[in-house]
């Protein structure tokens, strides 16, 4: 009897244990939502047809790993085709883009940049509803916490009106709308800059735009500084000076005494300016002395390649070409 007891509690245990069905998953979450105060029927119509997405699952669990030079990314990310567009739609939205930059205080180049590099100008966000996303994702377990807290300012967003059910889509992560943001970032910076009651981000470009200049502006952004500029060092540089972390933040006169040079070879401008060194590709790849406004880009996107695409094409975009 004793033994039989043992495996009867650890049969028990497993049980108490299992992960639940999706579908059990589910029906937490829903109660979850109406403790927050969402009402049932809300509730139901935001979940109907929710249902476990695989395709999902294995895009988070595939992201690329395979290491590909910046010479690469840049060639990928900011083709000619693109600095063309950008040029023109800069010019075609200008009206727009300087009220924005008037209220912001951020380049309106910067702003088309991201743009350009977060949704293809609005052509490419998406077509995975948000909330099955979401719900996936919280279900897969790796992320649960976070992806929960995506799908409850998800909620929120579509309580408040800001976008209808059906056009709720956006990438299989849940990224959002023409600036790709994840629902946090939605209620934390998206605006509705043309006063009609909604923060469309997936449609209305003046929404679109000034949302991406208040993210910049709400996170250090200054309209006095550029990014920063690509340079070359000098035979015997320290490379251990490099780096992102403030601590390693320097006036570009240091930068000029230990050895760092315009990339023409010039001394660097004399300048009260506080400058990171990172080399994204190592001691013999590009090099680059970046401002604080990178380190507010980095903010957006953790990756330096991403920080540094979107700053050469708002570069291009100012060059003309």
């Amino acid at each position: 009897m004793k033994y039989i007891a043992i495996i009867l509690l650890g049969l028990l245990s497993q049980q108490l244990n299992a992960k639940p069905s999706f579908e059990e998953y589910l029906v937490d979450l829903k109660r979850q939502a109406m403790e927050q105060g969402y009402s049932q029927d809300f509730v139901e119509q935001v979940f109907t047809g929710v249902s476990y997405r695989k395709k999902t699952v294995k895009a988070d669990k595939n992201q690329p790993e395979t290491k590909i030079t910046l010479d690469t990314y840049l060639a990928t990310r900011v083709p000619d085709w693109k600095v063309k567009q950008a040029i023109g739609l800069m010019t075609e939205h200008k009206a727009l883009l300087d009220r924005v930059e008037q209220q912001f205080g951020v380049q309106k180049r910067f702003i088309v940049a991201l743009w350009g590099n977060e949704s293809n100008f609005g052509k490419i966000m998406g077509k995975h509803s948000v909330i099955n996303s979401l719900v996936t994702l919280a279900y897969e377990g790796r992320r649960e916490a976070l992806f929960k807290k995506q799908l409850f300012a998800a909620l929120k967003i579509l309580q408040q009106k800001h976008v209808k059910l059906e056009d709720f889509v956006g990438s299989w992560a849940g990224a959002m709308g023409q600036s790709q943001f994840m629902p946090t970032s939605f209620l934390n910076y998206a605006v509705d800059f043309d006063k009609d009651g909604r923060k469309d981000i997936w449609h209305n470009k003046a929404d679109v735009f000034a949302s991406i200049a208040n993210f910049l502006k709400s996170e250090g952004w200054s309209e006095e500084l550029t990014w920063g500029r690509q340079v070359k060092v000098l035979e015997g540089f320290d490379f251990s000076l490099a780096g992102l972390k403030p601590s390693k933040k320097r006036p570009l006169s240091d930068w000029q005494q230990a050895g760092v040079r315009r990339y023409n070879g010039q001394d660097l401008p004399q300048v009260s300016v506080k400058a990171s060194l990172i080399k994204p590709d190592g001691n013999n790849g590009r090099i680059y002395l970046v401002y604080e406004n990178f380190h507010t880009l980095m903010k957006w996107n953790r990756s330096s390649y991403f920080g540094i695409s979107v700053s050469y094409l708002s570069d291009r975009i100012k060059k003309g070409s």
